[in-house]
């Protein structure tokens, strides 16, 4: 039973848990945080190995990840919620959403079904073991923000290039192994629950039409947004058209 960092907003009986992306902390949900809590409880999480929660020996599945946020969720008392999912945070929800009866209803951002193929996320867990997540820290940010945002946001640069810097080595590649094994695709029938899927005109990681492949997928009713300009982070980068989609979408 792996019991995550988590940080909790609001007093509402209508919970959103928020997970982000591999490198990432609770940090990158700071702007939905803010905006939400007054019509939400909203929860956000580290991955096992992020952040401030405990590293875990092993390597994971995403399902391994689904099952830390339901622990997390019982030792807060949290009973049906809805999930929000930024990248690997986007392919815990869908796993979430798609084998637990307690998701209402889901948000998957610049994610995928599969992303790409296993041997490059073995490579990349390689590379950081061997030199660190220090050393990945500026492509990274590169992928996640477009180029004008990160020109005119240069401490914010700073704080997110630090964020991924400062993941532990060893939680960073063993979030890569997982994702090298995940592949939902033929499984993305089983999620019923209303979905809204945002992408990033200007994601390198999860293009829109990735992302479209999840609306297209889910077996209930789904709604698909682009925001432009954008990138693979678009919760720190647009943040206003996030949280109005997000408020609509689980009000």
């Amino acid at each position: 039973m792996a019991i995550l960092h988590s940080v909790s907003y609001g007093t509402s009986d209508n919970t959103l848990v928020f997970i982000g992306s591999l490198g990432s902390t609770t940090d990158m949900w700071l702007p939905q945080l803010d905006a939400l809590h007054k019509d939400f409880r909203v929860i956000a999480v580290d991955h096992r190995g992020h952040g401030l929660s405990e590293l875990i020996e092993g390597t994971p599945t995403v399902a391994d990840l689904a099952q830390d946020v339901l622990d997390t969720l019982d030792d807060l008392g949290v009973g049906n919620f809805g999930v929000i999912g930024l990248s690997l945070g986007g392919a815990v929800a869908q796993y979430l959403a798609a084998t637990s009866d307690r998701v209402t209803k889901a948000a998957f951002m610049c994610t995928a079904a599969k992303f790409g193929e296993p041997q490059g996320w073995l490579d990349r867990a390689a590379a950081c073991r061997e030199n660190g997540t220090g050393s990945l820290s500026e492509a990274v940010i590169q992928r996640w923000f477009s180029p004008t945002w990160l020109e005119n946001n240069p401490a914010s640069r700073e704080h997110f290039e630090a964020m991924v810097a400062g993941t532990p080595s060893e939680g960073y590649a063993l979030c890569c192994e997982a994702l090298a094994t995940w592949d939902f695709t033929d499984r993305l029938g089983e999620i019923t629950v209303p979905v809204l899927t945002i992408a990033g005109a200007d994601d390198p990681s999860t293009p829109p039409a990735t992302v479209q492949i999840i609306a297209d997928g889910v077996g209930g009713e789904s709604r698909a947004e682009v925001l432009s300009p954008a990138a693979h982070v678009p919760t720190v980068e647009r943040p206003n058209e996030v949280n109005e989609l997000l408020a609509q979408h689980f009000a």
